[in-house]
């Protein structure tokens, strides 16, 4: 098969341009025809599909991140084989790699490196979660979209953590500017595998270099074995002592002296974050947006200038709120149940959730419904929002939905929700235990699943409800504690072919 512009891959996606090629790999932008929207194919080369090692770790990546679904990770929407090639589908990410920004720029602004760095690392700290470790985090597979995020992507090598791997024979897989010790002796690796690698991206974002320059790949990695790290702050002296002791303890020699988890890195780059915007006195660029999802601990530290205007106002009208201290319940009976409309009920709190406590749940469909873009429900932001997929038919499935991950678990006594497309119908559930699968194979409404509900394990916490643009939902009295808490959606507003979500509150 020769691959040209308007190559049809899969009987669904049709080859634009190539974007990308690898040793293993090209990348192409595409469109998919079912949905028409851009794609990215990833196609393995013949020669490649022909070596056993190389068919494995191809078909490792759609394993590894398939089932991951992160605003900072890259998602995987199909994967299959076309005349005997093995090819993977990810969604588009129209923009540039951090790579290229940091050659273009030179080193970037101390809060702007600090902020993508926390938005990797949220998107590793999943990936962890679900057993994976990516093993090649380096600037050239972190993609900045259109709208300035980061997400991570390129899992080629990753590998689960109960699995041997592929570097039995002692091979180093990997790119040796950021590679970490251990990974470059060919021993086992972990996440601290990914913090290290992580920790040498910042670095590079903040000097505009890579620390360790040697006449081959082999003479940089063993420079990770065995030379300490540049002084940070001899080389960006700007740089606070907080974020040089991170980047210290990030590329640690010894995997045990490395942050345990992307967890606590994450909280100790949300307070430098806050240090170094409050150091500077203002915030541009992404660092503007992930201030506004750092937890009140971080943000107490930032001059009010140095928040973002549309942030300041909503604390105000909050405020404003909290003064007035006369809402009550304004109840309004809808199909089967009670909602409130307005402002959060007097005696409800909103319960402190993370950027990344929103999964679409799409178990009768493609298990995709814009994973990418679920954060925006979180961000406290309601002129940004997460939308369903579009469905030109109505639903013609029982449901789909979003989750919101309460982690360890709470007590909610009701959801709120905000839309722009008011009229759809939504019941709200409840489950314990790992994350929910988002695809039930073979289920549907035949195979006994009622109609107005998602599949068996979760638990009926409302009845259905008539979504109004601002709703706030009682749950079923006495509050039990749940981790996951699902709004369901079963029908659209006649005429409308999406449902967008502008922001979820869960309220105890």
């Amino acid at each position: 098969m020769s691959l040209n512009d308007g190559t049809l891959i899969g009987g669904r996606y049709r080859l634009e341009t190539k974007v990308g090629s690898g040793g293993m790999s090209t990348v192409h932008r595409a469109l998919d025809e079912k949905l028409n929207r851009p794609v990215a194919v990833k196609l393995m080369h013949r020669t490649s599909a022909a070596d056993a090692d190389q068919l494995e770790r191809f078909r490792r990546e759609a394993r590894a991140v398939a089932n991951l679904s992160h605003p900072h990770l890259v998602g995987v929407i199909d994967a299959g084989e076309d005349d005997g090639r093995p090819f993977i589908v990810f969604e588009y990410v129209a923009g540039e790699t951090l790579k290229a920004r940091i050659v273009r720029n030179g080193r970037l602004e101390l809060a702007e490196a600090v902020a993508y760095a926390i938005e990797i690392a949220r998107g590793l700290s999943v990936a962890h979660q679900n057993g994976i470790v990516h093993r090649d985090v380096k600037p050239q597979n972190v993609l900045i979209d259109e709208d300035g995020r980061a997400k991570l992507t390129d899992f080629g090598i990753a590998r689960s953590l109960d699995e041997d791997g592929l570097t039995a024979d002692g091979r180093v897989l990997g790119t040796t500017d950021y590679v970490s010790p251990e990974q470059a002796l060919g021993q086992p690796t972990g996440p601290q595998s990914d913090i290290y690698a992580l920790g040498v991206v910042l670095f590079e974002m903040l000097t505009g270099q890579v620390p360790f320059k040697a006449e081959s790949p082999v003479g940089v990695a063993m420079c990770h074995v065995r030379d300490p790290m540049p002084d940070l702050r001899s080389l960006r002296p700007d740089a606070s002592a907080t974020l040089a002791a991170i980047v210290d303890r990030c590329t640690a020699k010894e995997p045990a002296d490395r942050y345990p988890d992307c967890t606590s890195l994450v909280a100790d780059l949300e307070q430098a974050l806050a240090l170094e915007a409050s150091r500077a006195g203002e915030a541009t660029g992404e660092a503007t947006s992930v201030l506004s999802t750092l937890p009140a601990t971080s943000r107490e530290r930032l001059p009010r200038r140095v928040w973002s205007p549309r942030r300041r106002y909503l604390i105000a009208f909050l405020a404003a709120v909290a003064a007035l201290g006369v809402i009550g319940f304004v109840a309004t009976s809808i199909q089967r149940g009670t909602g409130v409309r307005g402002a959060t009920p007097a005696g409800l709190q909103q319960v402190r959730l993370s950027a990344s406590a929103a999964i679409p749940y799409d178990p009768f469909g493609d298990g995709e419904e814009h994973g990418a873009e679920s954060a925006r429900v979180l961000d406290g932001d309601r002129s940004t929002s997460w939308e369903s997929e579009t469905y030109y038919s109505g639903l013609q499935k029982p449901g789909v939905g979003l989750m919101i991950d309460a982690a360890p678990s709470v007590k909610a006594r009701a959801v709120g929700l905000h839309t722009s497309t008011p009229g759809f119908t939504v019941s709200v559930w409840g489950a314990n235990g790992s994350q929910p699968e988002g695809k039930v194979s073979g289920a549907g409404p035949a195979g006994g699943t009622p109609a107005a509900g998602p599949p068996s394990g979760w638990t009926s916490l409302s009845g259905e409800y008539k979504a109004t643009t601002r709703t706030v939902i009682k749950l079923k009295s006495p509050p039990q504690p749940y981790r996951w808490y699902l709004l369901w959606i079963n029908s659209l507003v006649p005429g409308e072919r999406t449902v967008s979500l502008s922001e979820v509150t869960l309220l105890r």
